[in-house]
Order: structure tokens, then C-alpha cells, then sequence
């Protein structure tokens, strides 16, 4: 099993909520690979993955350019059932995690983890555990 941690930041602290979350992918003993939706070129990129894990920072209460056009990419792959989650870095308001979750469950058909998962950056140095939980999450989920 493999599982995709995507993500779109400006002040890397979305990268590191993603790269929290792909340890706790990884302590479930599966294959992560942890890229910026830029990376990411087509969408039948994201078929070869058992999960997927989005995120973005919130920015003007949207989400980033980046994750947008990666969103676009994504609907011309087939994703129905795989396992999803979302996750972001906000400063005020924090809308992108949700919004990518939306999108994720009713656009995509995803297997949604229970919720999306959002830290402002001071939060971080204290959640990573957290981070790590949302991780295992999604592995649990694509173990059952």
C-alpha cells in the first residue's frame, strides 16, 4: 500500500503538518510519499496511490492557487473510494482544509477520514503528536 501527502504552502508550515502526517502514515508501516501539488502533473499521478492527503493553507479565505489547480488535475482521475484526508496551516480563519475535504467526499467520492485537520503555526512545535494521530488515521483506515 502507498499513500500521497500533497501539499501548497508559502511559509512551509503546511509542509510540515504534511510531513507530520506522512510519519504517522509511515509508523503503520506504510509507503508515503510526501510532494508540493506542483509536483504533481497530471492527474492519473494520484490512481497509483491507496490514499490521499491534501492540504493547503488558507489564504483570503480560500484555499492556495496551487491546491486549486492540483484539484482540477485531480477530477480527471478516478479517486472514488480511495482513502482521503485534509490538512492545513491558517492564521485567522482556516476555510482550506474544509473546503478541500468537500471536495474530497462529495466531488471525488473519496473514503474520508472522520474530519479535516487545521493548526495555526504557533500550534504546531505543540501538536505534532496530533499531526502524527491524524496520520495514523488515515493509515487505519486504509488498513481496514
Amino acid at each position: 500500500m502507498r499513500a500521497l501527502v500533497a501539499y501548497a504552502t508559502r511559509t512551509q508550515n503546511t509542509q510540515k503538518i504534511g510531513e507530520l502526517i506522512a510519519e504517522g502514515i509511515r509508523s503503520s508501516g506504510i509507503e508515503v510519499d510526501v510532494v508540493r501539488v506542483r509536483d504533481i502533473e497530471k492527474g492519473e499521478d494520484l490512481e497509483r496511490y491507496d490514499a490521499l492527503a491534501f492540504g493547503s493553507a488558507t489564504e483570503g479565505e480560500d484555499l492556495m492557487w496551487g491546491m486549486g489547480k492540483m484539484l482540477k488535475l485531480a477530477e480527471e482521475a478516478n479517486l472514488k473510494g480511495k482513502v482521503g484526508g485534509a490538512f492545513g496551516a491558517y492564521g485567522w480563519s482556516g476555510e482550506a482544509p474544509e473546503k478541500i475535504y468537500g471536495i474530497m467526499k462529495s466531488n471525488f467520492g473519496m473514503d474520508m477520514v472522520g474530519s479535516f485537520f487545521k493548526l495555526k503555526p504557533e500550534e504546531i512545535e505543540d501538536n505534532k503528536e496530533e499531526a502524527r494521530a491524524y496520520g495514523r488515521e488515515i493509515a487505519g483506515k486504509m488498513t481496514k
